[in-house]
């Protein structure tokens, strides 16, 4: 075995996290364990042991990791006993860490999505000599529940409620990185959201890749008195449980995918209270082709006149979505429907971004367009998003709303910033002993997808 001295025990480490709000809420699991192991939370360019949770969703997030390590370089140099890992969706993927071990010698630790668990032990073993840790698991092989954790926010959390995606998007390397579906039973669900409420929580996300399919290959099943009771336990069941605990004020949800949206679940949305009038719809494209070809399971028309039946339901919904441009063979007139789709629907918020190849995956292997054209129409959609989003946003002005307040404005003192259940940021004048609280704030002025505000007095 390699073996290397250390001179001194790391005292302090960052993590330092990319991608979604799953790769967020694995962040907060691995700052719990290493506390839990002694060591002290600081900033990146202090931190003895620095960790990055990586996304691999596009290619712009491996460059920025790269970029990263290369500034570590110098200071792994100067400091050896110092302590690089990396975790996350990046790790799974064979070509990427064959290409940091060449290109990133000084990199110590390596683990993926299925073992962050393990974290402990990896460390504990450089501590005890070992040069390079790498471990990576191509499947989960074991289930481990009830981490510890240290949330970003005293006031809300995440929960995950299933892992994993079973659609096979062309484009996307979700299912090789994150594997195949699991649910967790509804009991361990529910637990975690009542310690969060008995912990002062007010605001809950559920997360999965795809919470509609919530009910897919339930973990550890035989456990669950509640299956054994209940035919046909899906996310809408789960959703209304939830908003039963007493405590919890506001519960989220992340991410739909639209094929899985089910009436039941708007139904959902509409009656209960305490879940935010905002759901996250990725598109993807606006042309049936162009769905057709990433495999969404879905028509431009089917996913119109699932809009039509969320906008009956919950008139006040806040919609918001993803999507892409220059999917390979992508014609104009595909481009020219996603255009006219999103004038159609009129967003509250669209995240747009440009296809990015992935290794293995079948869209990889389509012609390419040429990136002139993708960043021109990529720069037209931009204008038509943020013209459409802020006529769509703009219909809160005047309105006096419940804000959550989380956070003091990092440009300007002597403000706060918060969301509407619509999950629309709202800034308004206020000090920090408002944090965690939902308070009542008149929507003064739209400057786009956020607003200026002022509290008012009930």
């Amino acid at each position: 075995m390699n073996q290397i001295m250390r001179k001194r025990t790391p005292s302090t480490f960052a993590i330092v996290t990319f991608g979604c709000q799953m790769n967020a809420r694995d962040s907060e699991k691995l700052v719990g364990i290493l506390e839990k192991m002694g060591f002290k939370e600081t900033e990146e360019e202090q931190a003895d042991i620095v960790i990055y949770n990586t996304c691999t969703i596009r290619e712009n997030a491996n460059q920025k990791l790269y970029g990263h390590l290369g500034t570590l370089k110098k200071r792994k140099e100067k400091n050896p006993d110092m302590i690089i890992g990396l975790c996350g969706c990046m790790m799974q993927k064979e070509d990427t860490v064959q290409y940091v071990r060449e290109k990133f010698p000084f990199v110590d630790l390596m683990f993926g999505t299925f073992n962050f668990h393990r974290a402990p032990v990896f460390i504990e073993r450089l501590l005890n000599g070992e040069k390079q840790v790498m471990e990576i698991w191509d499947s989960p092989k074991e289930h481990v529940e009830h981490l510890p954790e240290r949330r970003k926010y005293a006031f809300k959390g995440g929960v995950n409620i299933m892992y994993g995606c079973n659609n096979f998007c062309t484009y996307c390397v979700v299912p090789s990185v994150r594997g195949r579906e699991r649910s967790r039973i509804p009991e361990d669900i529910l637990m975690d959201v009542r310690a969060l409420a008995e912990d002062g929580v007010k605001e809950i996300m559920l997360l999965g890749q795809n919470v509609n399919s919530y009910g897919v290959n339930f973990m550890e099943k035989e456990k669950s008195e509640i299956l054994k009771s209940t035919t046909g336990y899906a996310f809408p069941n789960l959703l209304r449980d939830v908003c039963r605990i007493e405590g919890i004020e506001r519960v989220r949800f992340m991410t739909s995918h639209p094929k899985d949206l089910s009436e039941d679940l708007i139904r959902v949305v509409a009656e209960e209270e305490k879940v935010c009038k905002h759901i996250h719809l990725p598109v993807q494209s606006g042309s049936t082709d162009v769905l057709r070809r990433m495999n969404r399971h879905y028509t431009r028309e089917d996913y119109l006149l699932l809009v039509e039946k969320i906008r009956k339901a919950v008139p006040d919904v806040s919609l918001t979505t993803d999507i892409m441009v220059g999917f390979p063979g992508e014609t104009d007139q595909d481009f020219a429907d996603t255009v006219s789709l999103v004038e159609q629907v009129g967003y509250d918020q669209a995240f747009t971004f440009i296809y990015s190849v992935r290794s293995n995956t079948p869209a990889a292997e389509m012609e390419q367009l040429p990136a002139d054209l993708v960043s021109h129409r990529f720069q037209t959609l931009l204008e038509v998003v943020r013209r459409r989003s802020t006529e769509v946003t703009a219909r809160f002005t005047g309105q006096v709303l419940p804000v959550l307040c989380e956070e003091e404005n990092r440009h300007t003192p002597g403000y706060m910033t918060g969301k509407t259940e619509h999950n629309i940021t709202v800034h308004f004048p206020g000090t920090p002993d408002l944090l965690g609280q939902i308070i009542p704030v008149r929507l003064d002025t739209c400057k786009g997808f956020y607003y200026f505000g002022s509290i008012m007095n009930e």
